[in-house]
């Protein structure tokens, strides 16, 4: 069973910076992509950055610049590294991860950007 376990989360003043890490039970080396997704209070949950199993990476335009997705495979773990965090960064932070057509998600952990 693919187990998806976030961390990291908490409270920063905007401007600071915030590392998520997302553990896999199993070899990251077996999904086809891990990615981050949030869900801002009173929105839908929203796609953040991917990295697949050849390095390749992407982002939406609102985090271009101030995050980076990173991965681990020693230790089956993905990170997103936030930078210069906004008010408006404030949400659940998801992971997931693919594999021949089958998403799995974490449960999340909560960042809240506030002075």
């Amino acid at each position: 069973q693919v187990q998806l376990v976030e961390s990291g989360g908490g409270l920063v003043q905007p401007g600071g910076s915030l590392r998520l890490s997302c553990a896999a039970s199993g070899s990251i080396f077996n999904f086809y992509a891990m990615g981050w997704y949030r869900q801002a209070p009173g929105k839908q949950r929203e796609y953040i950055a991917t990295i697949i199993s050849g390095g390749s990476t992407n982002y939406i335009d609102s985090v271009k610049g101030r995050f980076t997705i990173s991965r681990d495979n020693a230790k089956n773990t993905v990170y997103l590294q936030m930078n210069s965090l906004n008010p408006e960064d404030t949400a659940v932070y998801y992971c997931n991860a693919v594999d021949r057509g089958n998403m799995y998600w974490g449960k999340g952990t909560l960042v809240t950007v506030s002075s």
